[in-house]
């Protein structure tokens, strides 16, 4: 007779049945991109290209995660801090040794599209590649062109520092076996060509999903729920929802005003959406800037949320002694600029009465205004900005977490409460 196994045995087998499917499921999941779309070349020393890769280069804000503070623009080693460590961006200028120079426009091709490097290992999605496969094989190579145009620096590539098992290849390639697929974006038919244009931007080039979008403990996309930035100190808040920072209410002209100033009559940026707009957004054509607005305003928009019942309200309303502290610091620090009232000034401070940057949960952008400060970008249309100066040096834990407290609850605002613990995990 034929020993046959156990129930143990049986057990055993199907689990590595089950883990070798897996494994090749992950394998498949990653074989490289098509590339038939390498076979159309563009004139790479075209000044014309070069020129419009300039534009795209903007438009797809390299610049603000390529340079460091005070550095070479596009030099890398700026450290883009995640949950699972902190990544280095790499040098994007021509240099032979230490940046593109060496790189084909099919191996940024193959960086953009399907996230590989040219030595054919997986990228960190911190790159946003999820975005970027859907930018076309010409906006890319001329992106490419651009970037050969730029004077070489040489910069070595600085080692991210990312804590096992996320430093493994192997753990990325299950990453991206899970949340993504290497594709383009078909134009819809039924849409009108300014929104298709407008998606192009903002799902692709643009890649403002990358920040706005809820994330899983794996850092897997789920929705545009809105989340927290990969360093955890701000909110980027859901574009789908008119509470948060959706725009389907708004006036075509203002959603163009913020992104082409900073500002306009309903809300103003601040923070990494500031950066957004002094690095990329100030300087796209009139007609891209409209067609942004014409997609963000048709998103889908979620319900608000019902409105709390008397006794929810209560629960949720601070006590006496940190409203009454909160009071304090408001009029010694804030009240001058911002009116008694929460009225703020036209044109100037914005009004705190019913702002939705201060109401939004988490709390993380109000906390990160009173701490660090406030302030909107220098542009054409906003050349000499006013700021908020940061308290963080001037006021305690309690302090902070009182006064957002008393911000979000007076004049008709209802937020929960803000707690000093929340301001100092903030710190």
């Amino acid at each position: 007779m034929k020993p046959s196994l156990g129930l143990p045995g049986r057990v055993v087998l199907g689990l590595v049945v089950l883990v070798l499917l897996f494994a090749g499921w992950v394998v498949w999941r990653n074989l490289p991109a098509d590339e038939r779309e390498a076979e159309r070349p563009l004139d790479l020393t075209h000044a014309a290209v070069i020129a419009r890769g300039e534009y795209l280069a903007r438009a797809g804000n390299c610049m603000g995660c390529h340079t460091t503070r005070g550095g070479t623009p596009f030099a890398g080693g700026r450290g883009i801090e995640t949950p699972f460590g902190t990544i280095y961006a790499p040098n994007l200028t021509p240099d032979p040794e230490t940046g593109l120079g060496a790189w084909t426009a099919d191996d940024f091709w193959r960086a953009m599209h399907d996230g590989r490097g040219r030595d054919g290992r997986l990228l960190y999605p911190a790159f946003p590649y999820p975005n970027y496969t859907h930018v076309t094989r010409e906006d890319t190579d001329a992106i490419y062109a651009y970037l050969r145009s730029l004077p070489p620096v040489q910069q070595p590539r600085r080692e991210h520092e990312l804590r096992f098992p996320y430093s493994l290849q192997a753990s990325l390639a299950v990453w991206r076996a899970l949340y993504f697929t290497p594709r383009g974006l078909e134009p819809e038919a039924d849409k009108p060509p300014a929104w298709n244009r407008g998606r192009y931007l903002v799902e692709g080039l643009g890649h403002c999903m990358a920040c706005h979008a809820s994330r899983d403990a794996l850092g897997g996309a789920l929705d545009s729920g809105g989340s927290l930035m990969p360093n955890g100190k701000w909110y980027a808040p859901s574009l789908h929802a008119r509470h948060q920072a959706g725009v389907a209410q708004w006036e075509t002209a203002d959603v163009v005003a913020l992104l082409k100033t900073g500002v306009s009559r309903k809300a103003s940026v601040m923070g990494p959406m500031a950066e957004v707009v002094f690095y990329s957004t100030q300087y796209l054509s009139e007609d891209d800037l409209r067609a942004m607005a014409v997609y963000l305003q048709a998103l889908p928009q979620e319900e608000p949320p019902p409105p709390l019942s008397p006794r929810e309200l209560e629960e949720q309303r601070a006590d006496a002694v940190v409203l009454d502290l909160g009071r304090r610091v408001y009029e010694q620090q804030c009240a001058s600029c911002h009116g008694d009232r929460g009225s703020g000034q036209a044109s100037a401070y914005p009004a705190l009465a019913g702002n939705r940057a201060v109401l939004v949960t988490p709390p993380h952008n109000v906390i990160q205004a009173i701490l660090w400060g406030g302030f909107t970008p220098t542009t054409a249309g906003n050349p000499r900005p006013y700021g908020m100066p940061p308290f963080g040096h001037v006021l305690n834990d309690q302090e902070v977490a009182a006064v957002a407290t008393y911000i979000r609850q007076s004049w008709g605002n209802q937020a929960p409460a803000v707690t000093s613990l929340q301001v100092s995990r903030a710190r």
